[in-house]
């Protein structure tokens, strides 16, 4: 039976659980569960990462803890008893581990190996923590070891800050807001500004010394010294090394290793260094022979130098090698590091060995203790501290020190009878006063332990030797009396013997007789002679003797003899136990001499502050001896010499003496009596301030009273202790007078003069130290009273000296701190004191800071004792004084700018922050009665709404982000819970006070207006949040947005008909809070849309008002990345739900499905523009946006918003073409009118005009990049209109020059032709713009249908490729899933005007192939019936789908949606019929290249003929014969007959194609192919005769033979004649059909169409090797293959034919020598005789394309051109197509031809482009048709995407005409002809003479006759005129001019119509 646990709550998993068994919960090891309920070994329960699942798990899987159960029962909260540091570390380091896998994912591996190793860090200071034998500073050290760390991860991931007291979490409702501002404030600045340590220390380890010749050991001596003042700053640091350099003791590490202590920050400075010196102890010479002498001295070695400014980049110096210097004469050697610091590189040398000293140096930073806590192993090894020189800059009491500093500095010696200058060594001893020698106190230096003697270094052969060493003798204070040094001096021989021969010695005294020590400063001591043996242990011989210079005793005369010698020493004592000072030692032996006090106190003020604080007990004593000696004579001294001692502990160097005092108040003092003379002499002081002239004094005692106050406390009470409270009654009296005198001077108005002002200043700052000495007499109540009444006797007045004011809030700050004001009774008697002086501040705004301290305390306070009841009476004091004042001054200093300084601005920002906290923590101590008090006391409405008012502000302000930083989330929180209890308690005054009649506008909005910000607030999105986080908020507060949602609702209820007042402002606010992704609030809140628009409904019959808000807002705040997919399903369903029974249904759902529609929309585009590249997706997503602002919401300026978004993303994209085509979008928007236009995005405020100026020029700079240069004409022209209109000729120029240099562009420069792919987009889970929808998009350049698909399979890389054409079902539709179907379709042109035009260069062509194409088709082949297998073709149909788009490509987009699509079905006879005429074409067009010398290479033409000779030969067109020219074909389908008769005619044609191709390819091919060519005549005689063809004369009128780059331009009425090689006319009968050539080599020509449909689905093509093998495919026919030649082909093509245009210099012939003979013409038997002059043709010149043509026999309205729907109107596809031209892009005008009568047009009526100019590569060539006008239906071939791929892989044999040797035929002219009835012609003169020329022309040959001159001219500057010409140059018409209509029924009407003049419409504002 399941068990609820009593003690089994809490618990961590140590086995990890799957939780297999039923109703078993799975877990992890390391989760932490909450146990429920027990069971025989089970637990029941949840793992606290996720509550809401329960389950079971075993319980041994469980490590149970201790823990604290909070609400037992059903919602009880189990908090671990552990220790709180633990706790968090826990939970931190989970939070951390997520972030951390993030940063290694988010490539931040700085950061992630960091934290890993703090993690590791944190986790071992946890186990030690764990382990508990920590003891308490150590548990103390690793505690602040482990919060610091979780301080610094939890800043560089950007979590919270945690406010800490003593290392532990403190919950924000243990403590008042103030106080946690503090804590927050305090850890904040702790983080952003490190303290800077005021101490300092440098460690030091020797290393080694490296030398080549060392073998002597050695004495390295480390210093400070301060080049500055030049002299040594610290002891120094000693240590020996031994012969190879190393240390002596290396385990030993105090002897190498040494920390200098104490420094401060003005010595780290780049003139102190760190000195070196280096003694070596062996022979006197360093290369004396070892045997030489067996005494060691010590002798100099070397220096080193290092400037401490090296070490302050904080870094360790390892390793360190210090050179070491050798000064040139040793009598320089005391100041050998002076002259190596100065640079003076005459006296040193580096050393003769090189030496190098090797060591490790490093600055640290912190007090000692720190220091030891840091670096414990630096200390537990054991290092030596070298100390400053004399105290450390603060002196510590209880500091014993009795060090005596001896320099032994100089002497001078005589010869003492020798040629040569001694040898001087010099042996110091310390003697006490019996004659003993003093044992082991000379002191080296740190690292050696002190020794008896000393023994200087030696300096060879010098009689003033110079040795600046430094000694220290710690010697004891009870030696020091008595005690002498004792110099020896003695000359050391360089003999064998090497002794040491004594020849003089000097002594000092340490004492004085007066008991003085020694001075400090350098004395001459004189040098006493002696003999060699002299017998010095006597100490009493020579201590009568003189000492040093100045000072003589006894005889004179020996004195002078003593005084030719001199020796100097200089001595520096540091103790706190002797003093130096005569007036002092008088002061402490006042006794001896009763009649020296007087001198002595007067003195006291001139002794050394130093000197007074070592012996401040024995001082003070001294004092209050003479006190009780003579109160009356010496009181007022006495008091003055405690005045001054009390104020020199004030000084910052003898601060750390005030416990020494205290301690001495407490413990020694023992004057029972003095607090009468001490308040007797305060009191007169007091009473003399007011009157005194000069109050330096008095302020000097005003400073010291509260140790004056002390010692008048502690003396009372060892009085009243003594005499059990005698006269107590006195006593309080005379403190009670004392106090009146102090609130009679504190009273006084400052007049004249400030000095009473500056001592009423001093009394204050000193006085609340006070309160704490009363309070050990008095009552609380009564020192609370006397406070009061002192405080209150300030004046008030306001114009009082500021400062003044400024220390009288002091007063208040530290007596609000003080201990007098925590008591709660003595609170409420000083409390409405400190209130009225903070409000008199608030009010003036003055000193601001102080008074948000004391606010800060007063609360402080208030929440400690919040249990109290005189609490409640507190904050209702405060309330009533301070509120109000405190709501202004948070808008006062929130108002004001902020500081520009840095340390200004945390000021002002603590200053607002305090204030902030203070507000807060009262509202959290105001309870309902507080509220109703508040509320209750405002007299009348106004008064109430102005508080109301104010009170909303300021919580808006303090809602801001920048508030707080951003870290300080705990803040954040407690703030809003407060905000938010607030506004509920002030709500309810709202309705009560401010609806119906009184309502208020005003105030409601203000209302409103904060609530919705409440709810925006970044830290309440609970969502963004760890789920720890977010769990411990939800647990302290819950989801206050919720709340505040409620809370809008409910007061939105109660306005009633007041709505109206705020439809539409607040439907954005509340929209905004809709937004947010919490469900209740969402419930909440959306239903409040539904009341707007039904009380707008009401108001105004509808409500377009908040539809237009709610679309406005909804575009901005979406972008913003607000709302989601459920946001917009529950807009929907709830709204929907809310109008049914509404009379407005209709049109309120036909709002809210437009605002659902905006937002499918909306979320689309942002989550498009979430992706890094620009896509077509982004594009799409963004042309669906701006499509929906422009057709369903009619919003211009969010459309033109759109399209300028949508224009970035295709500049961003390269997509030049299609930014233009956007930006014409805003361009029709805008009139060529001088309308202002205010300032709008990125332009200018301007007018209309320069605006759409603008726009043109920006388009045309587009549409040029894009290659689209004949768009770019046409806006040439319109910007030119509008310049000639203004006469702006400069302009007008300039834009007639750039649209020169566009027509050059179109003629010389090349253009891809791009693939066009269908793509169908299916399944839900693509987004709504592309959903189940199908796309023609156009490819990018080069790109082939693979590149295609993968280009979209990365775009969606979620999306499954289909693998067929076939439409998709239903479940395709519906499925879960993204489908992409991708195949290749067919560009379909529009208009065939310039297509089928004969003698248009294929540069000009090409673009009109592929732009303004609204219709695009591809095939699918399949087989009805049975399937012939021995002939194919009988069956094989093909289904030929057409899809029309909604608008042309290209256009705004690359892709474009799919509007209508038709399917027809084509039988196999169509179907052969087509293949034939597209491969005739394809055959006229390599002979045209191959004759016009387009091609180097003929190889593609002798694989083409190869290909349908050979095919045809082994069953190529013989298949066709077979299967339709059959009779049971014929008579099963009578309704063909005109089908199988063009089927016939084609494939005679085809014969009479290849003959001729035969006859040219015998011209051109080279000789090792000649069999080739024999085999391929042969087998074209077999062909021949298998199509039963002997003569083609009786069949030339059958068929024409039309060839590209030289078929005939036919004039009006005139028919196309066929030319065959030899210059004869073939007069042919009119073709019914006529196809562009498709530029295609195959090894088979007329494979299978199976074959072709699969390439053009899947987008395979044939390797090169199936190209070039040409073995004919058994199963195909030669005259249908669909496939394109692989890239490889073009290799074979003649560099020519690739490279640029322009001819080489001798193919330039001129005009006049175009013409050949007739007997150098070629010859056939098979043509007929040339046709008759009048049947010659007129040459027109293909390669001059690139100036405007004029045809002289055409009207400007005839000129003008079809005009192709604007393919960037937003429209519909039918809309734009029936849209006027008027603004719009039309096709560059090209001569019409004139209307002909054709054969009847196939039931399939698009056009097929002509795909052979595609090539990038390759010049233009003219379409090989005989009629502009006839329809014709493109073959298989021109659909396959392998064949339109190819065209972009570079493979043509097209080439320009250009660039051949001969520029091809011309057209000739039927001069009998009768002209059709047309306009008459408006004659318009030709360009320069071409004319005469044609009609002088002679017989003109087919091929090759002429050669034009192609010399460009050179184009001319911008600022040059236009070049003459022979006649002035016909005008291009002005595309405007004409209005084109489309071809309708297969004919093009001829009339003009007038252009129209637009109507008048709305133009943009923008």
């Amino acid at each position: 039976m399941w068990i609820p646990t009593e003690h089994e709550k809490y618990g961590v998993v140590i086995a990890s659980f799957r939780g297999t068994v039923p109703y078993g919960l799975s877990l992890e090891i390391g989760d932490t569960v909450q146990i429920l309920e027990k069971c025989d070994g089970w637990y029941r329960g949840f793992a606290l990462k996720n509550p809401n699942i329960k389950g079971i798990f075993p319980s041994s899987y469980v490590h149970l803890k201790n823990a604290c159960v909070k609400n037992k029962g059903q919602f009880e909260m189990v908090i671990p008893t552990e220790d709180s540091v633990i706790t968090e570390m826990t939970s931190t380091l989970r939070d951390w581990g997520t972030m951390w896998k993030q940063l290694y994912v988010r490539n931040e591996g700085d950061l992630f190996h960091r934290l890993w190793h703090i993690m590791n860090e944190i986790l071992d200071l946890r186990r030690q923590v764990l382990v508990g034998h920590l003891t308490h500073d150590r548990m103390k050290d690793v505690k602040r070891h482990i919060t610091a760390r979780l301080d610094w991860g939890n800043e560089q991931l950007g979590l919270d800050l945690v406010p800490r007291k003593e290392y532990a979490m403190v919950d924000p409702e243990d403590i008042s807001i103030t106080e946690l501002y503090r804590l927050m404030e305090h850890r904040h600045r702790k983080k952003d500004t490190p303290v800077q340590a005021s101490s300092h220390h440098l460690f030091v380890q020797m290393k080694s010394l490296m030398c080549s010749n060392l073998g002597e050991e050695l004495e390295v001596i480390f210093s400070l010294f301060d080049s500055k003042e030049n002299r040594p700053i610290s002891e120094r640091f000693f240590l020996r090394l031994n012969r190879n350099g190393l240390p002596k003791a290396p385990d030993k590490p105090e002897r190498h290793c040494s920390l200098f202590v104490d420094l401060g920050s003005s010595e780290l400075r780049k003139d102190i260094y760190i000195t070196v010196h280096i003694i070596r102890i062996g022979r006197m010479g360093a290369g004396e022979k070892k045997n030489a002498c067996s005494v060691q001295y010590r002798r100099p070695f070397g220096c080193a130098v290092l400037s401490i400014a090296d070490l302050l980049t904080g870094e360790t110096k390892d390793d360190l090698i210090l050179k070491v210097y050798m000064c040139n004469t040793e009598s320089e050697w005391y100041q050998i590091h002076e002259n190596i610091i100065k640079k003076l590189n005459a006296r040193y040398n580096l050393t003769g060995s090189n030496a190098g000293l090797a060591v490790s140096l490093q600055l640290l930073h912190g007090d000692i203790e720190q220091i030891r806590r840091e670096y414990s192993s630096v200390f537990s090894h054991g290092v030596s501290i070298t100390r400053k020189l004399g105290f450390s800059n603060i002196i510590m009491p209880g500091e014993m020190r009795n060090d005596l500093y001896i320099t032994i500095e100089r002497g001078e010696f005589e010869k003492g009878g020798k040629s040569v200058a001694r040898n001087v060594e010099v042996t110091m001893f310390i003697v006490d006063s019996s004659g003993q020698t003093l044992k082991d106190f000379i002191s080296f230096g740190s690292g050696e332990p002190p020794a008896s003697e000393y023994h200087s270094f030696v300096l060879y052969h010098n009689n003033s030797p110079r040795w600046s060493e430094l000694l220290k003798l710690p010697i004891p204070v009870d030696k020091f009396r008595g005690a002498h040094i004792r110099f020896e001096f003695r000359h050391c021989s360089t003999k064998e013997k090497g002794e040491k021969k004594l020849f003089g010695f000097s002594f000092v005294p340490l004492m004085q007789e007066d008991g003085r020590t020694l001075p400090d400063g350098t004395h001459e001591l004189i040098v006493h002679k002696c003999e060699e043996n002299t017998n010095l242990q006597d100490t009493t011989r020579y201590l009568k003797l003189p000492f040093s210079k100045g000072i003589f005793l006894g005889n004179n005369n020996q004195a002078m003899k003593a005084t030719k010698e001199s020796f100097c020493i200089t001595s520096f004592l540091c103790s706190t136990k002797l003093t130096q000072n005569g007036d002092m030692l008088d002061l402490l032996k006042w006794r001896t001499h009763p009649d020296k006090i007087t001198g002595c106190l007067s003195k006291l003020k001139e002794i050394d502050g130093s000197e007074i604080v070592k012996f401040l007990q024995d001082t003070l004593d001294t004092l209050f001896g003479i006190l009780d000696e003579n109160s009356q004579k010496y009181g007022s001294k006495v008091f003055d010499s405690l005045v001054h001692i009390i104020n020199l502990l004030q000084d910052s160097k003898f601060h750390h003496f005030k416990p020494v005092m205290d301690t001495y108040i407490e413990s020694h003092f023992a004057g029972a009596l003095a607090y009468r003379d001490l308040i007797k002499v305060l009191k007169w002081y007091v009473d003399r301030i007011t009157e005194a002239e000069r109050q330096e004094h008095i302020q000097e005692v005003l400073k010291a009273q509260e140790y004056i106050f002390k010692y008048i406390v502690q003396s009372r009470r060892l009085f009243s202790l003594a005499t059990g409270g005698q006269n107590e009654e006195e006593f309080r009296c005379c403190i009670q007078e004392l106090l009146m005198s102090v609130r009679f001077f504190l009273s006084q108005e400052s007049k004249g003069s400030g000095a009473l002002s500056q001592s009423q200043a001093v009394f204050l700052s000193s006085f609340p130290a006070v309160y704490s000495e009363l309070l050990k007499l008095f009552d609380v109540r009564e020192v609370a009273n006397l406070v009061q009444d002192t405080l209150g006797s300030l004046p008030t007045i306001l114009h009082v000296d500021d400062s003044l004011q400024a220390i009288k809030l002091q007063c208040i700050g530290k007596t609000v701190e003080s201990q007098l004001y925590t008591n709660p009774d003595s609170r409420y008697i000083l409390l409405p004191v400190v209130l009225h002086h903070l409000h008199i501040h608030l009010q003036e705004q003055k000193d601001l800071i102080m008074c948000a301290r004391i606010l800060s305390n007063v609360f402080c306070l208030i929440k400690k004792n919040s249990s109290e009841k005189s609490v409640l009476e507190e904050i209702d004091v405060i309330v009533a004084s301070l509120l109000d004042i405190l709501l202004r001054t948070i808008l006062e200093i929130t108002s004001r700018p902020q500081p520009s300084s840095s340390a200004m601005r945390f000021q002002f920002q603590d200053v607002t922050g305090e204030f902030v906290a203070c507000l807060l923590s009262l509202l959290r101590q105001m309870t309902d009665r507080h509220y109703q008090q508040l509320l209750d006391s405002f007299n009348t409405k106004e008064e109430l709404r102005d508080f109301l008012l104010q009170i909303f502000t300021v919580f808006r302000i303090l809602i801001r982000p920048e508030m707080f930083p951003k870290d300080w989330t705990v803040m954040r929180l407690v703030a809003n819970n407060v905000i938010i209890t607030t506004v509920l308690y002030l709500s309810d005054a709202l309705r009560k006070n401010f609806l119906n009649e009184n309502f208020d506008y005003k105030i409601w909005d203000s209302y409103f207006y904060l609530a919705v910000i409440f709810i925006n607030q970044l830290c309440l999105q609970l969502e963004m949040f760890t789920p720890s986080k977010k769990k411990k908020v939800l647990e302290k507060y819950g989801d206050m947005r919720v709340t505040m949602g409620c809370e809008i609702f409910s007061m939105w209820q109660n306005l009633g008909e007041h709505k109206l007042h705020f439809i539409p402002a607040l439907i954005g606010p509340f929209l905004e809070v809709t937004l947010i992704p919490q469900p209740d609030l969402r419930n909440v809140m959306i239903p409040i849309f539904h009341d707007m628009m039904d009380w707008e409904q009401r108001r105004s019959g509808n409500f377009k008002q908040v539809e237009a808000k709610l679309i406005d807002k909804l575009d901005s705040l979406m972008s913003e990345g607000k709302g989601d997919e459920t946001y917009r399903e529950l807009f929907n369903s709830i709204l929907l739900k809310k109008i049914e029974r509404e009379t407005w249904r209709e049109s309120g759902v036909s709002l809210i499905a437009t605002v659902t529609r905006l937002m499918e929309r909306l979320l689309d585009y942002r989550d498009c523009m979430k992706m890094g590249e620009v896509d077509g997706k982004k594009i799409g997503c963004t042309v669906s946006l701006l499509n929906f602002y422009k057709t369903e919401l009619n919003k211009e300026e969010m459309y033109i918003r759109y399209i300028h978004k949508l224009y970035d993303l295709h500049l961003k994209a390269q997509n030049f073409t299609e930014a233009a085509y956007t930006l014409l979008l805003y361009d029709e928007l805008l009139e060529w009118s001088d309308r202002p236009l205010r300032e709008f995005l990125t332009y200018p405020m301007q007018t209309e005009w320069q605006r759409k100026e603008h726009l043109h020029l920006t388009i045309i700079q587009n549409f040029d990049r894009g290659k689209c240069w004949e768009n770019g004409i046409i806006l040439c022209r319109k910007i030119a209109e509008q310049y000639e209109s203004y006469y702006d000729y400069r302009n007008l120029s300039k834009m007639r020059m750039m649209e020169a240099s566009l027509y050059d562009k179109i003629m010389d420069q090349q253009r891809l032709e791009p693939e066009f792919f269908r793509v169908g987009f299916y399944g839900k889970k693509f987004p709504f713009f592309l959903r189940n929808k199908e796309f023609v998009c156009r490819g990018h350049d080069y790109e082939r249908l693979e590149a295609f698909q993968q280009r979209m399979l990365n775009e969606f890389p979620h999306a499954i490729a289909m693998q067929h054409a076939n439409q998709p079902d239903e479940t395709i539709f519906q499925a879960e899933a993204q489908y992409l179907q991708i195949y290749a379709v067919t560009p379909i042109p529009e208009s065939q005007e310039v297509l089928q035009r004969e003698g248009v260069p294929d540069n000009i062509k090409s673009f009109y192939k592929v732009n303004h194409i609204w219709k695009f088709r591809y095939d699918r082949p399949f087989h009805k019936g049975t399937k012939d297998k021995e002939n194919e073709f009988k069956s094989l149909w093909v289904e030929r789908t057409s899809l029309y788009l909604v608008q042309s490509l290209p256009g705004i987009s690359r892709w474009f949606e799919v509007e209508k699509r038709e399917v027809v079905e084509m039988s196999p006879l169509e179907n052969a019929i087509e293949v034939l005429e597209n491969k005739n074409q394809q055959l006229k067009t390599l002979i045209s290249q191959c004759q016009t010398r387009q091609m180097q290479n003929i190889n593609p033409l002798t694989m083409c003929l190869n290909g349908v000779i050979d095919a045809a030969v082994n069953g190529g067109v013989s298949r066709y014969q077979e299967a339709f020219f059959v009779k049971e074909y014929i008579l099963s389908h009578p309704e063909d007959g005109e089908k199988i008769a063009r089927l016939r005619e084609l494939m005679l044609e085809q014969a009479q194609i290849l003959e001729f191709g035969l006859a040219v390819h015998e011209k051109f091919v080279p000789q090792d192919m000649r069999p080739l060519h024999k085999k391929l005549v042969d087998q074209f005689f077999v062909m021949k005769s298998s199509l039963g063809i002997q003569e083609f004369s009786a069949c030339m009128q059958a068929s024409p033979v039309h060839f590209p780059n030289g078929s005939p331009r036919v004039c009006r009425n005139s028919a196309p004649a066929s030319v065959s090689p030899d210059g004869t006319r073939v007069i042919p009968r009119r073709s019914p059909l006529s196809y562009p050539a498709v530029n295609r080599y195959s090894s088979s020509s007329l494979s299978s169409q199976a074959s072709a449909e699969v390439s053009n689905i899947t987008g395979q093509s044939e390797s090169s090797d199936e190209v070039f093998n040409m073995q004919p495919s058994p199963s195909t026919s030669s005259l249908s293959s669909t496939h394109s030649a692989s890239p490889n082909v073009t290799s074979s093509a003649p560099s020519s034919a690739r490279a640029s245009p322009l001819l080489s210099d001798k193919h330039k012939h001129s005009r006049e020598n175009s013409c050949l003979s007739p007997r150098e013409r070629p010859c056939s038997a098979i043509y007929p005789t040339p046709v008759e002059p009048s049947q010659r043709m007129l040459f027109n010149h293909i390669g001059d394309g690139a100036l405007p043509r004029s045809d002289p026999n055409l009207s400007a309205p005839e000129k003008a051109v079809n005009p192709t729907p604007s393919s960037w109107s937003l429209d519909s596809g039918k809309e734009a197509k029936n849209m006027s031209d008027s603004g719009k892009l039309i096709s560059p005008p090209v001569p019409p031809r004139p209307t002909q009568t054709a054969s009847p047009a196939r039931h399939t009526t698009s056009v097929s482009p002509s795909p052979a100019g595609r090539s990038p590569l390759k010049g233009s060539v003219q379409s090989f048709t005989p009629s502009p006008v006839e329809y014709h239906s493109p073959g298989l071939i021109s659909n396959s995407p392998v064949l339109s791929g190819s065209y972009s892989s570079g493979i043509s044999s097209l080439s320009r005409c250009s660039t051949s040797e001969t520029s091809g035929f011309e057209n000739q002219v039927n001069e009998q002809s009768a002209p059709l009835p047309v306009p008459v012609p408006v004659p318009v003169p030709s360009y320069g003479g071409e004319e005469p020329v044609r009609k002088e022309s002679k017989t003109p040959p087919p091929y090759s006759v002429y050669e034009r001159t192609l010399r460009r001219p050179v184009p001319l500057p911008h600022s040059l005129s236009i070049p003459v010409t022979p006649e002035p140059p016909a005008l291009p018409p002005k595309p405007l001019a004409a209005r084109s209509s489309h071809l309708e029924n297969g004919a093009r009407r001829t009339d003009p119509g007038p252009r129209p003049r637009p109507l008048p419409r709305k133009v943009s504002q923008l």
